[in-house]
């Protein structure tokens, strides 16, 4: 039976060290209850403690790690199976595969444009994880060519497809200084494939038809002495992997089944017709519940919405989604454009940016940290006042980079006006319209005064 935080707290030095990454044992033991937590992290633990604890400080689905120079990608460690439960912690990777049949200069460029692409969406930079190289060819070198290729191209992680242990070490060795992900591990090849996997110290994806197969290589790749573990349960049409998938994860967090506590890869070009059918299953294996997902194709549409959607659903739905504070510069300003400010609620943002970008009217937008609150329910909240107005316009530097001191606050917090004006003496406080429909008119009479 799991323990609760108290007890495991009984259990550990409680010396506060902060070794762990946490700030005490306390805050440690209550990660180690949540499943979001090793106990290896606490180098003073008790052997005797450790009899005890290993039940509750074990993540029911471990926590994989596959890393490049530049990037990387750590999936696993979920403690739910519906978001609006908690929430969801990791997202999956999305990696794009290249084949190395394909000339060196097509996969250089597949890659640069696949990796190349981002977008900012809500204060965020979103783009796609790493690269997945296939020995189609068979051939060590040719394999090895291609894997080179792909590390010349992206400083992000790799996945390593191979079913040939030798072809497969020949990748990895081109690999290097990088953590890349083997797969697969089969009935036939897993021996080769974890003394492959333990000897670099990469985890190891394995594959099998049924769930006790896969539970049953696992284990053997486990007893070999590789911990980090992928599950790739060999189904790809849309119904299989949902329902499989959602199996998956009950085994792991309901029956806390430890063979098939690991992370799941999933291939959505291999059960679709088509870019867009593709797409469907790759935002599918985003909600339930793939750890990497290796597309077949790319494209900037299909990258966005799936970039777009793998936010949504793992954004803490106890908490709003929020924007960066700071200055947001909106139809390049000058030092005598309006400046305005809001909310960092992300729906706020949108609908005063929106408004303004699309008047083609220079500004200039501060966000104020509101905890992620709109307007009138940050200022309610006291987290929207004078006091923060003044402290983002002072904290911001929008001082040093205007040529007036005139500031337009929300027309829902007018109130505010001359308390705003006594904790900003020289600046003029304007008040805009109440919603951000209107913004282009207001801008509008600025312009010419």
């Amino acid at each position: 039976m799991a323990l609760t935080g108290l007890q495991i707290y009984k259990l550990l030095p409680q010396t506060n060290c902060k070794e762990c990454g946490y700030p005490t044992c306390l805050a440690f033991a209550m990660k180690l209850a949540a499943k979001q937590a090793e106990l290896s992290a606490c180098p003073y633990v008790s052997e005797e403690a450790k009899a005890q604890l290993d039940a509750a400080a074990a993540p029911p689905i471990r926590l994989v790690t596959v890393q490049g120079p530049g990037h990387k990608v750590s999936v696993g460690n979920e403690t739910v199976i519906f978001r609006h439960e908690k929430t969801f912690y990791n997202p999956p990777g999305l990696f794009v595969r290249v084949k190395d049949t394909t000339p060196i200069t097509d996969i250089q460029k597949a890659v640069q444009e696949a990796m190349g692409y981002s977008v900012v969406y809500v204060g965020m930079i979103l783009h796609l994880d790493g690269v997945a190289v296939e020995a189609a060819s068979g051939n060590p070198d040719t394999f090895a060519a291609a894997v080179k290729a792909a590390r010349e191209a992206t400083d992000r992680p790799l996945i390593l497809i191979a079913s040939d242990p030798a072809v497969m070490k020949a990748g990895l060795a081109a690999a290097d200084d990088t953590r890349p992900l083997l797969y697969a591990a089969t009935a036939e090849n897993w021996q080769e494939m974890a003394a492959l996997a333990k000897g670099a110290g990469v985890p190891l994806a394995v594959r099998a038809d049924s769930l006790d197969g896969l539970a049953e290589l696992t284990e053997k790749v486990g007893g070999a002495g590789v911990q980090d573990i992928v599950l790739d349960p060999g189904v790809r049409d849309p119904a299989g992997t949902l329902v499989t998938l959602t199996h998956l994860r009950r085994l792991a967090l309901k029956k806390n089944f430890r063979p098939l506590g690991f992370p799941v890869i999933t291939f959505p070009g291999e059960g679709a017709a088509d870019a867009i059918e593709e797409a469907q299953l790759a935002a599918e294996h985003i909600a339930k519940y793939a750890g990497f997902i290796v597309l077949d194709r790319f494209s900037p549409a299909m990258a966005y919405a799936l970039l777009a959607w793998r936010v949504n659903i793992y954004t803490n739905p106890q908490e709003p989604i929020k924007v960066q504070p700071g200055i947001y510069e909106i139809n390049n300003p000058k030092p005598d454009s309006p400046v305005m400010i809001t909310t960092n609620f992300s729906i706020t943002y949108f609908s005063v940016a929106n408004e303004v970008d699309g008047s083609g009217l220079p500004g200039w937008l501060l966000v104020a940290d509101a905890e992620g609150m709109s307007v009138l329910t940050a200022w309610a909240a006291g987290k929207f006042d004078a006091e923060k107005i003044a402290k983002t316009v002072k904290t911001t530097g929008i001082e040093e980079r205007i040529a007036h001191r005139k500031l337009i606050i929300p027309g829902a917090v007018a109130v505010l006006m001359g308390e705003v004006e006594e904790e900003l003496p020289g600046w003029q406080i304007l008040v805009g319209p109440r919603e951000a429909v209107d913004l282009p008119g207001y801008l509008k009479l600025w312009s010419v005064n």
